[in-house]
């Protein structure tokens, strides 16, 4: 498979991911952020379970959990946090950090090069996020802007670490294990912080199998196989497509405004996708003298 075809694939995820957006809102009762995590991870993860029939050994526990803890558990926390505790745009744009955050981490863990073209790309990128989504009544809040860049650190880390630590098995069975190491992480919290879930109408049980099948079993499975086969540095500029996703789907489906400043930072993201894929490809040998 070709390495436009895997970065295709890739992309997939974090454009589908956009969609949680309006899916939460329009679809499922306000006020379960937690529980809403944890049914979408846990549910997914042993579905995949059955699907690939294979457990992790027990040496590999520890670090599957850490893994769910920091893609998962930690992660999809503080966006909630951040989420409540921000406006949309604020939140989002302080988390479009996490690319910048990967490359570092590659460089520092990895041994990845640090491009100047990525890095210039990943800045790039935060500020065409922030045209993209940042109104004027952007307000500021410790707490918030802790838990934005603590879940963006945290999501970084995890794609670091997921190749780092990548074990001798398949990208279906290594998301089936992460998954499901982030959903048992995440549903002690919703039983101890928030009050019982509704019983799911047909409104709420379309959204829960949505965020649950798409939104995190396949678009997981291609994330980590993207990390898998094309390493952290060359796919992380991709997660600048889920707030241009976000922000399309709801000029398209609720009829939400777009206007000019917008407009120019969905083709700064773009722009700044196609410069990381630049800057993240692998050089080439030079070929010997004869």
């Amino acid at each position: 498979m070709t390495r436009k075809t895997d970065l295709m694939l890739t992309a997939l995820a974090p454009a589908i991911w956009g969609s949680s957006y309006i899916v939460t809102t329009e679809l499922l009762p306000d006020g379960y952020p937690l529980t809403v995590a944890a049914l979408r991870a846990l549910p997914a993860g042993l579905l995949l379970l059955v699907l690939v029939r294979q457990l992790p050994p027990v040496a590999w526990l520890g670090r599957l959990f850490i893994l769910g803890a920091l893609n998962f558990t930690l992660f999809w926390a503080a966006l909630f946090v951040a989420a409540y505790q921000l406006p949309g745009g604020v939140a989002a744009t302080l988390g479009a950090i996490q690319p910048l955050i990967v490359l570092l981490l590659a460089h520092r863990l990895l041994g990845a090069a640090l491009s100047p073209l990525s890095l210039t790309a990943a800045l790039t990128g935060i500020l065409g996020v922030a045209l993209l989504i940042l109104g004027p009544d952007a307000r500021l809040n410790s707490l918030g802007v802790l838990a934005a860049l603590g879940g963006a650190g945290s999501m970084a880390l995890g794609v670091v670490l997921t190749r780092k630590w990548q074990p001798p098995v398949p990208p279906l069975t290594f998301t089936a294990w992460q998954l499901t190491a982030g959903g048992l992480l995440l549903v002690p919290l919703a039983l101890i912080f928030e009050p019982a879930f509704p019983a799911p109408d047909a409104k709420s049980l379309a959204g829960l199998v949505w965020l649950g099948l798409i939104g995190a079993a396949l678009t997981y499975y291609l994330w980590f196989r993207g990390i898998a086969r094309l390493g952290p540095e060359a796919i992380t500029g991709l997660g600048f497509l889920s707030p241009l996703s976000a922000v399309m789907l709801g000029w398209l489906v609720l009829g939400q405004g777009l206007s000019p400043l917008q407009s120019l930072g969905a083709l700064i993201v773009l722009g700044s996708v196609w410069a990381g894929n630049l800057g993240g490809r692998p050089k080439q040998p030079t070929p010997a003298r004869a």
